[in-house]
C-alpha cells in the first residue's frame, strides 16, 4: 500500500511540474506575442522635394495596421548623411547608395540592408545634364569640368568615377561640387557648373529641367548599370533583432506601396502632391515624378551588390572577398520576395 502511495504522489508531482513548465511556456509565448503587437517607432530623414516608398506605406495606413509608425527627425543631402545619423542613434533607418552601404560596413558598422529605396532602369534613372549650347559632346569634353552631384562617396559621385573610367579619363580630371535637388537647374543655367547630375530618386527635378528647355541629357546611370538597386534601406542588426516584426511590417509593407505605386502612378502623384503640400514643400514637383525604379515589392537582387563589391575591389577600397553579398543585404524580412539572399539576422 505503501508503494502505491509512492508511486501516486510521484506520479502527481511530475504532472503538477510538467503543467508549470508548460503555463510558464505558455506565458513566455504570451508576453512574445505582446511584445511583437506593441507599437514601434522608425525615425528617420527625410528629403527634400520627394516622398519616399516607406512615407507611401504609411500614408496609405499600411504601416499603422501594423503597429509601426514613421516619425522624420529632419532632412537629409543624402545617404552617407543619413548613414552618420543613424551610426550617431539619431534614427533607426537610413537609405544609401549602394557603394555608401558597403563602404559603412566594411568600416564597422554593424548595417544589412532590408529592402530597395530607389533604382534605375530604362524609364527611371539618374542623367548628368548640361546646357544645349554646351561644348560637351563626348567623355574627353569632360576633363577640366564642373560636375554638380548631391553628395559626395554616394551613387552619383561612384557613376562619375565609372563613367570616367570606361573611358580612361582620370577622376581627378574633373571637379565635383554638391548641389542641393532645388537648386540644380539655378546652379546649371547660371554657369557655376557645366553639368548637373539628377539621381533617379530626384525625377521631379529632372522633369523641370527639362521642362524650362535649352538643356540635353549627356548619358545616364542605365547606359553604365542597367537594371539595378541603387540604394538599399539599412538599419543596423541590432534594431533588427530587437523588433524583427516591425522590420518585417516596414519592409513587406513597403513592398506592397512600391507595387501600388508602379500599377497606380496617377494616384501616386497625387499622394506625392499631397504629402509634398502637407510639409510646406512645391506640390507641383509631383506632376515631374516618374517612380521609384525599383523590382516588384521592393526586393534586392544579387546584382545590386555584387557590381559594386567588384568596384571597390578594383578601386582597392575593398580587399578581395572582404565582403559578400549577404553580408550586405538580406530579403529575409519581405514576405512578398521571390529573390533568396540571405543575410538576415538570426532569431
Amino acid at each position: 500500500m505503501k508503494k502505491r502511495t509512492i508511486k501516486k504522489r510521484a506520479l502527481v508531482t511530475t504532472t503538477l511540474l510538467l503543467l508549470a513548465g508548460q503555463a510558464v511556456a505558455t506565458s513566455q509565448a504570451l508576453a512574445a506575442d505582446e511584445a511583437a503587437s506593441e507599437p514601434v517607432t522608425i525615425r528617420y530623414l527625410s528629403s527634400r522635394g520627394q516622398i519616399s516608398i516607406p512615407e507611401i506605406a504609411q500614408a496609405k495606413g499600411w504601416l499603422e495596421e501594423k503597429g509601426v509608425t514613421l516619425e522624420s527627425e529632419g532632412f537629409s543631402q543624402g545617404g552617407p548623411e543619413s548613414l552618420f545619423a543613424m551610426a550617431s542613434g539619431s534614427i533607426d533607418i537610413a537609405g544609401a547608395a549602394t557603394s555608401a552601404t558597403i563602404n559603412a560596413i566594411a568600416n564597422g558598422a554593424d548595417n544589412v540592408g532590408i529592402m530597395a529605396s530607389s533604382g534605375v532602369n530604362e524609364e527611371v534613372n539618374s542623367r548628368f545634364y548640361v546646357l544645349e549650347n554646351s561644348p560637351i559632346k563626348q567623355p574627353s569634353d569632360l576633363i577640366g569640368k564642373t560636375i554638380a552631384v548631391n553628395t559626395l562617396g554616394a551613387h552619383l559621385d561612384y557613376v562619375v568615377r565609372e563613367y570616367l573610367r570606361q573611358n580612361d579619363i582620370p577622376y581627378n580630371a574633373v571637379r565635383l561640387v554638391t548641389v542641393p535637388g532645388p537648386q540644380l537647374g539655378q546652379t546649371l543655367r547660371s554657369g557655376q557648373v557645366d553639368v548637373a547630375a539628377v539621381g533617379a530618386w530626384q525625377t521631379v527635378f529632372a522633369g523641370q529641367l527639362e521642362e524650362g528647355g535649352g538643356v540635353r541629357s549627356l548619358f545616364s546611370d542605365y547606359e553604365l548599370l542597367g537594371d539595378i538597386t541603387l540604394s538599399p534601406y539599412s538599419m543596423e542588426r541590432d534594431f533588427v533583432e530587437q523588433h524583427p516584426e516591425a522590420v518585417r511590417a516596414l519592409v513587406t509593407q513597403s513592398g506592397r506601396a512600391a507595387n501600388w505605386v508602379r500599377d497606380n502612378p496617377e494616384k501616386a502623384r497625387s499622394l506625392i502632391a499631397e504629402l509634398l503640400a502637407k510639409r510646406n514643400e512645391n506640390a507641383q514637383l509631383a506632376e515631374h515624378w516618374a517612380g521609384f525604379g525599383v523590382r516588384d515589392s521592393a526586393q534586392l537582387s544579387e546584382h545590386d551588390v555584387q557590381y559594386w563589391l567588384d568596384v571597390l575591389e578594383r578601386e582597392g577600397t575593398l580587399t578581395a572577398g572582404q565582403l559578400s553579398v549577404g553580408d550586405v543585404v538580406t530579403n529575409a524580412y519581405n514576405d512578398a520576395a521571390s529573390i533568396e539572399l540571405g543575410g538576415g539576422v538570426e532569431q
